[in-house]
């Protein structure tokens, strides 16, 4: 009987991994699973819309469901609509890919500040994601808390004029929104020296484009090592770039410790540095920009499994973790790839191993519930590039239920 795995998560870790166990076992029975009516996850959700380059992964994710045989199940809540143990029931092998979705908490006091937003919060928004909250005000004066590539994406976009965000898919209100917001000031600090940084120095020269800012880098220090000199060179390059209304500036070694408020709002951010001196900023938004961690059932499922094998990603037998979900916010979409190739090998190999007489369905019954599967995704699709306006590549479809609509259109009503 054909083996079958399901992967929970339909992000790049779970294609990825898709694309390798169908590389090596065609024979295989493997389904995606997602929450969304809509599949891709992190480069959809998590990529900024004007890296269009970066987002066009999707097409080799194409040939995943258009080629390989593999199956896209949208709109299925794991835990909700169907439970992981029936899930385990059903198929030979079970993965979680479902990346992370919570902000990190910095734990100092005033954090539950209005204007105190996480960064997956505010790309959620922005980036249109059926859950997100509404858009928050910033206001003139903007706090960035953390130096790695999320934290310059966010730097980058508010940034932005306008007719700087040409050729992306940002939506008509998140667009209005930005340029509405009356920034005047962000400052982008990190707790590490510059050497430390975790973002590309790549990303930092990138924001030699902008036309419409003044960026200040202050003390930026010195490294003997090549890797961090990377990063110290390239904001060395920005640094007294442009003579633009909106003023950006780099602060490296301030741990913050408390943040201030009136009426509940935040208004003050304060930080100690490296040789103990208390700094004291203003800012109308502090946007915490430090990293993400997990929640929900599915994490909680996969702790009281514990790991018997959690370097290769095994919590128990026939049962997987991959990507972001396992091993933290590291790593770029390519270095997936690497990851899901090794955890492939593993699960094949324990495929291998089960008894010949084993025998599970190898798919899961949703009666009543509106699944969408791969051609109701190609009419979302389309709908949202097929008459996008001049200066962008898509409009997002931006609502659950306008998703389901979409993707019912033509179905036999039978079905």
């Amino acid at each position: 009987m054909t083996k079958s795995v399901a992967i929970v998560g339909s992000g790049p870790s779970g294609c990825y991994l898709a694309q390798a166990l169908l590389k090596a076992s065609p024979g295989l029975r493997v389904d995606l699973l997602d929450s969304l009516p809509v599949p891709y996850g992190l480069v959809r959700y998590g990529v900024a819309p004007d890296h269009q380059g970066t987002k066009a992964v999707t097409r080799q994710f194409e040939r995943l469901f258009e080629r390989q045989g593999a199956r896209f199940i949208g709109n299925v809540i794991v835990g909700k609509d169907i439970s992981l143990e029936d899930l385990r029931t059903a198929y030979d092998a079970v993965v979680l890919a479902v990346g992370l979705s919570a902000d990190r908490r910095l734990g100092i006091p005033g954090e539950e500040l209005e204007g105190v937003v996480g960064a997956g919060a505010l790309t959620r928004a922005l980036y249109e994601h059926p859950d997100a909250d509404p858009l928050p005000a910033l206001g003139p004066h903007v706090i960035i808390m953390g130096n790695g590539n999320v934290a310059i994406d966010l730097l980058r976009l508010l940034a932005k004029t306008p007719d700087e965000l040409a050729g992306s898919d940002l939506g008509p209100a998140p667009s209005d929104w930005l340029a509405r917001s009356g920034i005047s000031d962000i400052e982008i600090i990190g707790r590490s020296p510059a050497a430390q940084a975790k973002f590309d120095p790549v990303m930092v020269k990138e924001l030699a484009k902008l036309s419409g800012v003044t960026i200040r880098v202050l003390e930026a220090g010195a490294s003997e090592d090549p890797e961090a000199v990377k990063k110290i060179e390239a904001l060395r390059s920005i640094d007294g770039h442009g003579s633009g209304p909106r003023r950006l500036t780099f602060r490296f070694g301030l741990t913050p410790i408390a943040l201030e408020g009136k009426h509940g709002r935040v208004t003050e951010a304060h930080f100690r540095s490296a040789k103990g001196d208390l700094v004291a900023l203003p800012c109308s938004a502090f946007l915490k920009a430090i990293g993400f961690e997990t929640d929900g059932v599915l994490r909680r499922e996969a702790l009281i499994e514990g790991a018997l094998d959690a370097a290769n990603g095994v919590l128990a037998p026939g049962f997987y973790a991959t990507g972001w979900f396992r091993r933290g916010p590291r790593g770029t979409i390519p270095e997936n790839r690497a990851d899901a190739q090794h955890l492939a090998a593993r699960i094949l190999a324990d495929l291998n191993d089960q008894p010949s007489t084993s025998q599970k369905p190898g798919t899961v019954q949703l009666n009543g519930h509106a699944v969408v599967g791969y051609e109701g995704w190609k009419k979302i699709d389309a709908a949202e590039t097929s008459n996008p306006p001049e200066n962008r590549c898509r409009v997002k479809i931006s609502t659950r239920a306008e998703m389901l609509l979409i993707a019912r259109q033509n179905e036999d009503p039978g079905q």
